[in-house]
C-alpha cells in the first residue's frame, strides 16, 4: 500500500482514534500509580501563561477549558450539520435526544440521592449527572459501520445535552461567583456572532476571532468556558445542499484528524491520572460509590431509555432509523461513562476534602468502566443479531 494512501486511511478511521483514546487511558493510570505520578501532576499544576489579561493558568486547565472548547466546537459543528441537512433534521429525531438526556440527568440524581440524603457525600448529588463525549463516542466508533449511522448522532447529540445540562447545573448549583460584567460581554459577543451568520457572512476568519472573545469572556465569567465552542458552532452558517461545501462542513473537516489525534488523546492523557489507594478501595461500597455507580450505571440506562420510550409513545419523537431498542440499551450505557465531567463535579462538590475527591474519582473510575464493557458488548451483540436477521 502506498505510504500516504495508508497513513490517509489511518487518520480516517475512527476507530484508530478510540484505540488511541483507551491507550491514553492506560497509560495515565500507570503513570499516576508510579514513582512518575508526582511529577506528572506537579506538570499538570505547573502555572503557564501570561499575566496579562490574566491568562496565566496550570496546564490542567489550558488542556480542560481550552483544547475542550475546540473539541465542543467540532461536535457542535457536527449537531448543527445534522439539523440542517441530516437525522435530526426532523422534529421527531431531534426531540429525542433531549428527552434522553433530561431523564440521563434526572434519574441519576434521583439514585445518588437516594443514596446519599441527609450524608456529608449529599452535595454530590450532580456527580452521575454527566456524560462524557469523548470516552463516549471513541468506545461507539470502535464498532465501525456495525452500528447505524443514527445511532452514533443520537448518543452524539444526548451527550452534549447532557453535558450541557451538567454545565448548567455547575453555572447554577457549584459556581461560588459569577462575574456578571464578563457574562454580558459573552452574551454580546455570542449576539454579534448570530448577527454574522443573520448577515450572511461566511468568511471563518469573522466567527474565530470573536469566538476567541467569546472563550475568553466565558472563562472569567466563572461558567465552565467549553460552552463557548458550541455557541460558536452554532453560529457558523451552513446549508442544506450537499452540492456547495459550507462554512460549517469546511472547519468540520479541518478540525477532525486534530481533535481526533491530538486533542482527545491529550485530553485523555490529562485526566484519568488517578492514584489508587487502599482507602479508596476500601470505600467503594459506602453510599457515595454506590451512589455513583449505580447512578452512572443504571441510573443513565433507566432514565434515557425511559424519557425516549415515553416520547415516543406520545409520538412527540421516532427511534433513530434503522435503530433497536437493544441499541438504545447499549447507549444508555454508553452515556453512564461520566470521566472527566464527573471527576469535575466531584471536586467542586467535595472542594475542601481530599480524601472524598479520591473516593469518588475511583467510584466514577469503576462505573465508568462498567458502563463502556456493558454498552460495547450489549451494542456489539444486538447489532451481530440484527445483521443475521438481514442476512436470512
Amino acid at each position: 500500500m502506498n505510504l500516504s494512501l495508508y497513513f490517509k486511511k489511518f487518520f480516517s478511521s475512527s476507530q484508530t482514534s478510540g484505540i488511541l483514546l483507551i491507550f491514553c487511558v492506560l497509560i495515565s493510570l500507570l503513570i499516576a500509580n508510579s514513582s512518575a505520578g508526582e511529577a506528572f501532576q506537579g506538570f499538570l499544576d505547573r502555572e503557564v501563561g501570561t499575566h496579562l489579561f490574566h491568562l496565566t493558568y496550570p496546564v490542567s486547565i489550558w488542556i480542560n477549558d481550552g483544547l475542550m472548547a475546540v473539541f465542543f466546537l467540532l461536535v457542535g459543528l457536527e449537531i448543527k450539520r445534522e439539523m440542517v441537512e441530516g437525522e435530526l433534521s426532523s422534529f421527531k429525531n431531534a426531540s429525542l435526544p433531549i428527552f434522553a438526556a433530561v431523564g440521563g440527568m434526572l434519574v441519576p440524581a434521583v439514585i445518588y440521592t437516594l443514596f446519599n440524603s441527609g450524608t456529608e457525600y449529599s452535595n454530590g448529588w450532580g456527580i452521575p449527572m454527566a456524560t462524557d463525549i469523548a470516552f463516549s463516542l471513541a468506545i461507539i466508533s470502535m464498532l465501525g459501520k456495525r452500528i447505524p449511522n443514527s445511532i452514533k448522532i443520537f448518543l452524539a447529540a444526548l451527550a452534549i445535552v447532557d453535558d450541557l445540562g451538567a454545565i448548567l447545573v455547575i453555572a447554577v448549583f457549584y459556581t461560588e461567583q459569577i462575574h456578571w460584567t464578563y457574562l454580558f460581554l459573552s452574551l454580546g459577543v455570542a449576539a454579534l456572532l448570530f448577527l454574522l451568520n443573520f448577515l450572511k457572512v461566511t468568511r471563518l476568519i469573522f466567527y474565530i476571532v470573536p469566538g476567541l472573545f467569546l472563550w475568553y469572556f466565558l472563562h472569567h465569567s466563572g461558567i465552565h468556558a467549553t460552552i463557548a465552542g458550541v455557541l460558536l458552532a452554532f453560529s457558523i452558517p451552513t446549508n442544506a445542499s450537499n452540492v456547495e461545501i459550507s462554512p460549517l462542513e469546511k472547519l468540520e473537516h479541518q478540525l477532525h484528524i486534530p481533535v481526533s489525534f491530538f486533542i482527545m488523546p491529550i485530553f485523555a492523557l490529562t485526566n484519568t491520572n488517578i492514584a489508587f489507594t487502599s482507602e479508596m478501595v476500601a470505600d467503594v461500597t459506602s453510599t457515595l460509590g454506590l451512589g455513583v455507580i449505580f447512578g452512572l450505571v443504571l441510573g443513565k440506562l433507566i432514565g434515557i431509555n425511559l424519557f425516549s420510550f415515553i416520547a415516543i409513545k406520545l409520538k412527540l419523537s421516532d427511534l433513530p432509523q434503522n435503530s433497536t431498542w437493544p441499541q438504545m440499551a447499549g447507549v444508555g450505557l454508553l452515556a453512564g461513562i461520566g470521566f472527566t465531567m464527573s471527576i469535575f463535579i466531584a471536586l467542586l462538590s467535595f472542594k475542601d476534602d481530599i480524601p472524598i475527591q479520591d473516593e469518588a474519582k475511583f467510584a466514577i473510575l469503576i462505573a465508568s468502566f462498567l458502563a463502556a464493557v456493558l454498552g460495547f458488548l450489549i451494542l456489539r451483540i444486538s447489532s451481530k443479531k440484527d445483521m443475521e436477521a438481514i442476512e436470512n
